[in-house]
Formats: C-alpha cells, structure tokens, sequence
C-alpha cells in the first residue's frame, strides 16, 4: 500500500512538474493532478495493452520508437477522459512532449522517493 500512494504522489507531482515545462499541457491544481495520476493509471492498465497488441507490427519495424506515439496517445485519451476537470492536453504534441517529460521526471521523483521497481 506504502509503494502505490508513493507512486501515485511522484506521479502528480511529475504532473504538475511536466505541466510547468510543456506548453499546451495543463494541470490547475494538485488535487487535478492527483485525479489525472489515477485516470492515467486506468488508462495505462487497460487501454495500452491493447494499443500495444494492436500496433506491435509497426512498433516492431520502428525498433519500438513507435511506443513514443503510444505513450503520447495515451496521455491524450486520459486528458480527452475528464473533460473539464483542469487536466487537458491541447493537442498530439503537447502530448508527445509531455509523455518524454513526464517518463524522466517521474523516473527521477521516484528514484529520490524510493520506488525503484
């Protein structure tokens, strides 16, 4: 239980860090970003494997550089999930940099928070 609220407040906080750094990527508050981390979550354990599955043919033939569109993808269906709710991502390439960003801020809060997997 301790490793997933630690991993949940590295991910809001990389959120609101990410939001900082990237235009077009918007996060208002805390409280979004904590609601942003679980969709994101959600979105990650259920619709990646699926997008994974789906276009490994082409992720296969990029050398996996199209897991990089994926992850971006993935970030803009949980920001297009909560409409209104002060999480939104304004387009594919705040999503595509945000998704960069956000991977290497995330690694980093959780390397200082002590959830090395």
């Amino acid at each position: 239980m301790k490793h997933f609220l630690l991993t949940w407040l590295g991910t809001a906080i990389a959120l609101l860090i990410t939001s900082n750094i990237v235009s077009g990527f918007v996060i208002t508050t805390f409280t979004v970003a904590l609601l942003a981390a679980i969709v994101i979550g959600l979105v990650n354990a259920i619709i990646r494997p699926i997008l994974g599955f789906l276009a490994f043919p082409i992720t296969f033939i990029t050398f996996g550089l199209f897991s990089f569109v994926i992850n971006a993808l993935t970030l803009w269906l949980a920001s297009a999930v909560t409409p209104g709710s002060g999480f939104e991502i304004q387009g594919f390439i705040p999503a595509f940099l945000g998704s960069i960003v956000l991977s290497i801020v995330s690694s980093i809060i959780n390397y200082v928070l002590g959830v090395v997997e």
